[in-house]
């Protein structure tokens, strides 16, 4: 999703309503701040204030998901591509938490292994393995090619560390 297309249309819809950040985030029950950064682009709206956003600024939610009026002609279309893309941030906000929850567990298996003397190999291919298997799942949802050299990278080094482990 383009984040600052769609802050601008919002902003744009804001303004020819008359409406200021504070009026339509009092609106909305939420924050002048908030409005703020949907309209600079740093961050989308919570789903849930899409009905009410949509009702105030008189366009379909469609048209706020794409940041841009849509033809009628063209709705199947759009509703399409939004679904898609609002899947695709769904995924990507699951991995950043999973890589958060991750790190933290590895940290703490690294203290582990230095406390119980335990070969610091087997966390760093299970952290390989961790890590092989986030990119190519990116990979799936973004086809971005750098994603899936990483995972295969990663996937190497799990190959590599396990024959390693096993042989010494």
């Amino acid at each position: 999703m383009d984040q600052e297309k769609i802050g601008n249309f919002i902003s744009n819809l804001r303004k020819e309503k008359g409406l200021t950040q504070e009026e339509l985030a009092e609106k909305l029950g939420i924050t002048k701040n908030a409005v703020s950064k949907w309209e600079r682009g740093l961050c989308l709206m919570d789903m849930s204030l899409l009905n009410p956003l949509s009702e105030i600024l008189e366009v379909n939610i469609n048209e706020i998901l794409a940041g841009e009026k849509v033809e009628v002609k063209d709705i199947a279309k759009k509703s399409e591509e939004n679904i898609t893309k609002l899947t695709e941030l769904v995924n990507l906000k699951s991995m950043k938490y999973g890589i958060i929850g991750m790190t933290l567990f590895s940290i703490i298996l690294m203290l582990i292994s230095f406390i119980k003397n335990i070969p610091i190999a087997t966390i760093v291919s299970l952290l390989c393995a961790y890590d092989c298997v986030s990119f190519l799942s990116r990979y799936k949802i973004r086809k971005d090619k750098t994603d899936l050299l990483t995972g295969i990278l990663f996937l190497i080094a799990v190959i590599c560390n396990t024959a390693v482990f096993i042989l010494s």
